[in-house]
This record gives structure tokens, sequence and C-alpha cells, in this order.
């Protein structure tokens, strides 16, 4: 090899590099070579140097006896033949290709025209023999040809129609695109280089669940270290729990992390309106994780399959979906083989999957993705604070404590916030009230000074706030007040913020005076201006549930007694009955009455005893619109129950708001989310609470 400096440096692709890329060959090359050959041939067969010229002019080549003979060729075109000694004059000689001279194109034919109708022709033909010598013949040609050229575009065109159809119809290429593909698997593959850029370090707050499935990657890793000892790789692991707390960004790190295929698809992926594709899809997709083994399947929101069988509308009838989870189950744990392939299934509606699909043996492991706590959330803000430029009021664990029932997602969604309202403000950096500010906005909705409302509404409303705040200021066990205001925001008219406590079991007394301060709002309406409004709306929605749990599902009720009619395994959602009499029916309806009048009746004696302090506080509502913990501390003092350090006290959840909706529109309450035994018929946890 010759390493001298100024030798020229070939280019790569160069054709003379034999390390160049090489086209691949494409064999729809042969068909155009074909059609090129066959157009040539047909066209210089047609040409063959003749001109082309009109009837008049032959006519005139007749009369002036330069025609030698006409030769009619298929009854359509006349070829004209002229004398050899005609040639070299005007005007053959400067149209006609060649001439004596060369010895070119001197026998001719020499011109060519159409002749239109053959009888009035050949009339000619006959005088021009008769009267000029010309020599005339009626011959036929197979034009071969043009009728292949004309089957061949014909053919082309009719294939790139059905190829240009079938690929609208199949979506594209790629696997599964074409329609002929239908049946294929549309996993995305990640394996080699091709990967999620994510680890188990970009995910924070979850560190038990990380813990359990870092161990199924590190053994396919290294699977020695637990073969030795007879260990089995579990078969499955499902990811459990409420929507935004990470279970899709676990898989994310598990594709990141582990060093095999790893195959990501949603549950919807085998849902089709054909039958038997959705069944079809299951077996491709196992088959390629098993020729690519070891390896794993990601199935998001698996629920759209995997739901209990025998709940579909049409009883008895033929459920693609149906067949589509026993296929699942089969590949999963069937007759077959099926080692070295892990299926991670993830859901938020785990009471609704199929039990077959749940046991061990398919899935091994339930791991359940909760809200995070105080410790979690703080993790969760770090990840998420680190690309965003804050000043130093910023505090990690400030922003934790104020957060409680918070979901990762709605972390992620409070700090993109926060950052959007410093840039509103022009600000270099991004400041705690920003923070602060952000809560607000996401929980409460947005800000609306310009509403248009009454003084006389405004009074109400104010009232009805004060009322919320002192009640719950002068009982035991409801969540310590941060925050009232009376500015609309979002569908809510005013709120009162709470910082409500991450408990995990919750009491017949905390319940109790977690109804009388949502009531608190309506009795301060009754008690000032002797009328109650629509206001309370979702304060009524709120105790109704709260009172219906009490007695139906978790047995705080005496009358009742230790019974729950709550149906963890979601059977009861297809069911017509009730699982209880007329008799108890109408039982329960009277203790909840009971317990919500008499809590409303509890709220309206409080606020009589304290009847100037609501005054007080309604007043400085109207004056400010917004005040804090600290003004109700002047009024009222400083709270008795209060656990909490005042500078943790921070806005969290509205847990009341004035709805200015008479139609029945709800506001959202995101308090319940602060306790997982948050007695809520739209979310029970009965699971959370200790066995037994």
């Amino acid at each position: 090899m010759d390493n001298t400096p100024n030798k020229e440096v070939k280019p790569r692709f160069d054709k003379g590099d034999p390390k160049g890329p090489k086209r691949s060959f494409n064999f729809y090359w042969i068909y155009g070579i074909i059609i090129v050959v066959i157009l040539s041939i047909n066209l210089f067969t047609m040409s063959g140097g003749l001109v082309e010229i009109e009837p008049s002019e032959y006519s005139a080549f007749v009369t002036n006896g330069d025609v030698d003979r006409v030769v009619v060729v298929n009854d359509e075109i006349a070829q004209v033949y002229i004398k050899k000694d005609r040639l070299d004059k005007e005007p053959h000689k400067d149209r006609i290709q060649g001439s004596v001279m060369t010895g070119a194109n001197v026998s001719g034919p020499h011109y060519v025209f159409n002749i239109g109708s053959v009888d009035a022709f050949q009339e000619d033909l006959k005088k021009a023999n008769t009267e000029h010598g010309v020599r005339y013949k009626f011959t036929t040609h197979d034009n071969w040809g043009r009728e292949i050229i004309q089957w061949v575009l014909f053919l082309g065109i009719m294939i790139a129609v059905w190829m240009f159809v079938m690929r609208r119809m199949g979506g594209g290429g790629g696997p599964g695109g074409q329609i002929f593909n239908i049946g294929k698997s549309r996993a995305q593959l990640f394996e080699g280089g091709k990967s999620t850029n994510m680890t188990f370090n970009d995910v924070a707050g979850l560190d038990e669940a990380k813990e359990e499935l870092q161990e199924i990657v590190d053994f396919l890793k290294n699977p020695k270290k637990y073969t030795d000892l007879g260990a089995k790789i579990p078969k499955g692991a499902l990811l459990v729990g409420p929507p935004g707390t990470g279970k899709t960004l676990l898989a994310k790190a598990i594709a990141g992390e582990a060093n095999v295929p790893f195959f990501s698809l949603s549950g919807s992926d085998f849902v089709e309106m054909f039958v038997g594709v959705g069944a079809s899809r299951v077996r491709d997709l196992f088959k390629q994780a098993k020729e690519k083994a070891p390896s794993i399947i990601f199935i998001d929101e698996i629920d759209a399959i995997g739901r209990a069988r025998g709940r579909s509308v049409n009883m008895g009838a033929n459920d693609e979906r149906e067949n589509t989870l026993n296929q699942l189950l089969t590949e999963m744990d069937g007759f077959g083989t099926n080692s070295g392939v892990i299926l991670i299934g993830a859901t938020n509606r785990s009471d609704v999957l199929d039990r077959a699909l749940m046991r061990p043996g398919r899935f091994d492991r339930q791991i359940f993705v909760d809200m995070p706590d105080l410790n979690g959330r703080i993790d969760i803000f770090k990840v998420h604070l680190k690309p965003l430029k804050m000043d130093a009021t910023v505090d990690v664990e400030f922003l934790a404590r104020q957060t409680p029932g918070f979901s990762g997602a709605d972390i992620a969604n409070i700090c993109n916030e926060a950052a959007l309202i410093a840039a509103r403000k022009k600000k270099k950096t991004i400041d705690r009230q920003d923070f602060l500010d952000a809560v607000d906005r996401v929980i409460g909705g947005l800000e609306k000074k310009n509403k248009i409302i009454t003084l006389d509404e405004k009074k109400h409303i104010a009232y009805h706030e004060a009322g919320h705040a002192t009640v719950s200021w002068l009982v035991e066990h409801a969540s310590p007040l941060v925050k009232v205001t009376i500015v609309p925001r979002g569908r809510s008219l005013g709120a009162a913020w709470y910082l409500p406590d991450e408990r995990h079991l919750t009491t017949t007394e905390q319940m109790l005076d977690e109804i009388a301060a949502a009531l608190g709002g309506r009795a301060a309406e009754d008690i000032m201006f002797g009328q109650i409004s629509t206001g309370a709306l979702s304060d009524l929605e709120k105790v109704t549930k709260q009172a219906y749990a009490m007695v139906t599902m978790y047995g705080l009720n005496d009358r009742i007694g230790n019974m729950s009619y709550y149906d963890s395994s979601g059977q009861s959602e297809y069911t017509f009955g009730k699982p209880y009499s007329e008799r108890t029916a109408q039982t329960i309806d009277e203790e909840v009455s009971k317990i919500i009048e008499g809590q409303y009746e509890r709220a309206k004696r409080i606020l009589a005893e304290n009847r100037d302090k609501l005054t007080a506080l309604a007043s400085q509502l109207l004056e400010k619109e917004v005040i804090f913990k600290e003004d109700l501390e002047k009024i009222f003092g400083r709270r008795p129950f209060d656990r909490f350090d005042p500078e943790q006290a921070l806005p969290a959840a509205p847990a009341t708001a004035v709805n200015g909706n008479g139609n029945g529109t709800p506001v959202p309450d995101p308090s319940t989310t602060s306790s997982t035994a948050d007695p809520t018929p739209d979310a029970p946890a009965p699971e959370h609470a200790p066995a037994g």
C-alpha cells in the first residue's frame, strides 16, 4: 500500500473503489429493459427513414412522373417508391435521407401517408397506373410490436393502480403495513444500538417497583447467578396503578437497561375489524419474540384485550376480542414451550382483567405503582427541575409538601406551567411564587378576574367560602386550611384551599368532620341570608358520595352493620340487580340522609356560635378577595388541632368550591386524591388498608 502523501486519494464512492457501496439489484429493472427494447424495435420498424407527406403532395409526385410504385399496407397507409433517377432532384433530394450518390435509402420506400377511404384510393391508383404507369399492390403486415407495447402499457398501468390502492389500504409500507401483512405484529422493536435512551436512574419515586423490574433485567444479563440456585425467570410482570404514576416510564427504562430485544406495543394494536386478525397478530408477535429469545414484550393498556371473558354485551356471540385473549393466554402459558420470552403489561384497570390472565405462570408478579409519597415527590421534583432555571427561593421539599396526592405526570405539568408563567412575566429565572401560581392553575383552572359578578352574588360567595373556612378551622379532623379566595377560577366562583394529611386510614370521626366542613358553605348562606343557592353543587356531590361510601362500602354505620357491598372484581358493572333487598336499600337511603342532615345541622350550630367571626372573615374576603392562614389566625386565634408547621402549610388542593352553574355541572375536587383510603365511590381503595 502506497502511503506517499502526494498521492491522490480516490473518493470512497468512486466506481473504481471496490469498497464503495453497491446498489442492490431490483427485479423491476428487467421489466423496464424489456419495455425499452420493444419500444425501440417498434419505432425503428415504423419509421425506417420514411418521410410522412400529405395526399396532395403524393398527387403532385404522380403528376410529375416521380412515382415508381405504391404499396398499400393493411388498407391504412400507402408507402410511396420514387424512381431512382428522380431521387437526386428536387424536392426529393433534400427531403429523403440518403441519395444515389451515397447509396443509402435508394430502393425505398421513401414516403408514407394515410389513405383514408380504401375504395376511393384504389380508384386513384388505377387512374395513376393507366396515365403514368404507377404500379401498385395491397399487402398486410403484422404490427406485433405495437400490440405488445399496448398490452405491456395496459398491464403496467393496472399493476401500478393495484399497488397504489393496496398501499393506501394498508397504511404504507413496513411490517403490517400492506394488506397482505394485516395479520402481522405491529410491535416496535428495540435492539442493538436502538434504545429509548432512558434508564432506571431517570425514573424517580418508584424505588420498590424499580427493584422488582431491575431483578428481571439482571436475570436476563446474568442468568447463571439465579439458575445455579434453581430459580426460573418470571414469565410476566403486570404494572398496575392510577394514570400518570409512571408505568409506561418504567417500561421505557427496561428497554433502555436490558440488552435483549424489546417489543413495545399497545393493547389496541391487536384490535381490528377483520375476524381473526387479533389472534394472528398475537401469534406473530410471540413467534418473533421466540426467534430473538431471550426477549421482552411490553403491552401497554393491556385491558384493551385482557378484559374478563363473558362480559360482552352480546352474550354468547363470537367476540373477536375474546379470541385474541384466548390466543394470548395460550402463547403465555399453553401446551407449547415459551422459554426466554417475558411479558410485561401495564394497566390502570386491573379489576376488569380476566382471572386466567392474572394467575401465576402468566403474570408471576403484580407490581402496584402507587401515587408517590413525600420522599417520592421530592425525587420526582428533582428530576423535572433539572432543566429549569430557578432562583434561590425555590425549595424542593417545600414544593413536595404542598402537592399531596399528585402523580408524577401532575408534578411534571406543574414544573412546566411554572416555567410558562415565569416566561409570561418576562422573568429570567423561575421563583417560588411561580410554582405556587402553577399549582393553583393546574388544580383550580385559569383565573378569571374579568368575570362579571354582581355585588349580591359576590357577597353570597364570600359568606359561602367563609363558612367553609370557619367550620374546617373549628372541627378537629378537617384538613388544615391554607387559603380562601373568591376570585373566579375555572368553573368555580370561589374556593377554599387545604393541605390534606397523607393518611392511609380514615376513621368515622374524620369523615364526619370532612362532611361538616364541606357543608359549611351552604350552612353559612342559610344562616346569613335565610336562603340557599346552587353554589353548593360540588359540595353536595362530594358529601353524598362520602356518606354512601360510609354506609355501603366501609361498614361505618350501626344499622347496616359490618357489611360492604363494594365489588372489587368489577362484576357488579354487568349485573342489573343490587346485592341487597329493597328494605335494605330504604335503610341505606335513610342512614345516608341522617348522616348528611346531621352534619349540616352541626355546621349551622358551629356557625351560629361564631357568627361574629364568620362576618369578619367574609368582610375581609370582600375587601381582599384572597386571604391566607395568617388572616384566619388573627380572627379565630391559633387552631388548636393544627399539626402542621405554618411554613409547610401551603396551597395544595381546593376541597370546596362555589359552583355558579346551576344545571348540575360539578367542580372537580382534587383533594380527594390525598388519601388512599379516601371514601369516594369513584376511587375505593379497601385493598390499601391492612388485612384482617
